[in-house]
């Protein structure tokens, strides 16, 4: 697929192989930056640039605002790949890589706002619904603190989640993502956690700041698919229910953080002898499975995911809605991602001796990141069982988050 872009000057959009191939071949450069980046508690800028001339950033953007419009899998897989480098850094990209998507299911005003200058702008998020909102003309009164604002240091916007109060009195309360520039929020830096510490996950501070009503998104308009965005940014790609794509890109960094651990016991493997035993480490029966397992449990997971967005996205092409019983499911498997994916690593850890537990093993960073991942409320497949085993006896969904 290498089309022009519809923006006069562009270049020809790169095939997914080719994008999938350039961060194939950043793994290296990530994996050497990880000490800084866990250190500096935040990705370098220039792992940002180079995520940007590589048109990471792209994938999921809509063409007129010189994306390249693609299937998810391909971004998912680009994903993965720079998380086996260092999953903070694939856990920032599929955050703030993601939002390109979101952006498109927004009044297109807004649109206007963020891209119309400049198209590469990056935007960060954290969707707790924990502001205060206040009705004003033509849009709302934004305050809070919102925390786990990943990447949010390289952004110039921010997607904030809150619960909009009933105007009148008996009507229900409306949940919905506000979208502000960064002269309207201060980043505060909060960030001082065991695991993914590289996200630069600091906490966002709004003071009263006006958000005019086309720079909100309803979860409502999300979870029905029917978004004011949708009216030109019409592709396929655009039909698919948000938060289906939004639990990807939280769950999918794991499955390349799982392969970096799984790598890394390989490598220990390959030369470890006990000095208490004398037993070489690739003789150990207990050893091989955990590995094997590791790495057959990889590619089931990612074998299904890819499966997911394969129905959904025919579906959308087809022109027709995706079953409820389909999002039900497709939403509890990816909860399940990151903690199947930590439980491999605590498989690992106590086989490969004392010289897993050195700062340097190639095993312990990627062991910490999956544990605090688990910490994302989207990582918790408690959470959505209910709407999964519900549909199984005919009741309706409860959550909208499908």
């Amino acid at each position: 697929m290498a089309t022009a872009l519809d923006k006069p000057g562009q270049t020809a959009i790169p095939s997914a192989a080719e994008l999938i191939e350039r961060a194939r071949a950043m793994i290296p450069t990530l994996r050497a930056r990880a000490t800084e980046t866990t250190a500096k508690r935040r990705i370098p800028d220039e792992t940002i640039a180079e995520m940007q001339d590589a048109g990471f950033f792209r994938i999921l953007q809509p063409r007129r605002w010189g994306g390249y419009e693609m299937h998810p899998n391909v971004f998912f897989e680009v994903q993965k790949l720079l998380a086996e480098g260092c999953m903070s850094t694939g856990w920032v990209y599929g955050v703030v890589g993601g939002h390109p998507y979101e952006l498109a299911l927004f009044h297109d005003q807004a649109q206007q706002e963020v891209w119309a200058e400049d198209d590469t702008m990056l935007v960060s998020s954290s969707y707790q619904p924990v502001g205060k909102v206040e009705h004003a003309d033509g849009g709302f009164y934004l305050s809070g603190r919102w925390g786990f604002s990943s990447g949010s240091e390289h952004c110039g916007w921010v997607l904030l989640g809150a619960v909009v109060p009933p105007a009148k009195e008996g009507d229900a309360p409306d949940m919905r993502t506000f979208l502000l520039p960064r002269k309207d929020y201060a980043i505060e830096d909060a960030w001082h956690v065991f695991g993914l510490q590289g996200t630069g996950s600091q906490d966002i501070v709004v003071d009263r700041a006006f958000v005019p009503d086309y720079r909100t998104h309803r979860a409502v308009d999300g979870f029905m698919c029917q978004n004011p965005g949708q009216a030109e940014n019409d592709a396929p790609l655009y039909r698919l229910p948000w938060a289906q794509l939004f639990v990807r890109l939280v769950s999918t960094a794991a499955l390349g953080g799982a392969r970096a651990a799984a790598r890394g016991a390989v490598d220990i493997m390959k030369t470890r002898i006990s000095t208490n035993t004398g037993k070489a480490s690739k003789a150990d029966p207990l050893l091989q499975n955990a590995i094997a397992r590791a790495w057959a449990e990889i590619d089931e997971m990612e074998t299904v995911l890819a499966r997911n967005f394969d129905a959904m996205i025919a579906l959308a092409e087809a022109g027709e809605d995706i079953p409820m019983d389909k999002r039900t499911l497709y939403r509890f498997q990816s909860a399940t991602v990151v903690r199947r994916c930590a439980d491999l690593a605590d498989t690992l850890m106590p086989l490969l001796g004392g010289r897993a537990i050195y700062n340097s093993s190639p095993v312990v960073q990627p062991w910490l990141d999956l544990h605090a991942a688990r910490a994302h409320v989207a990582n918790d497949p408690n959470n959505f069982a209910p709407d999964l085993t519900g549909g199984l006896i005919g009741e309706p969904p409860s959550f909208m988050f499908l």
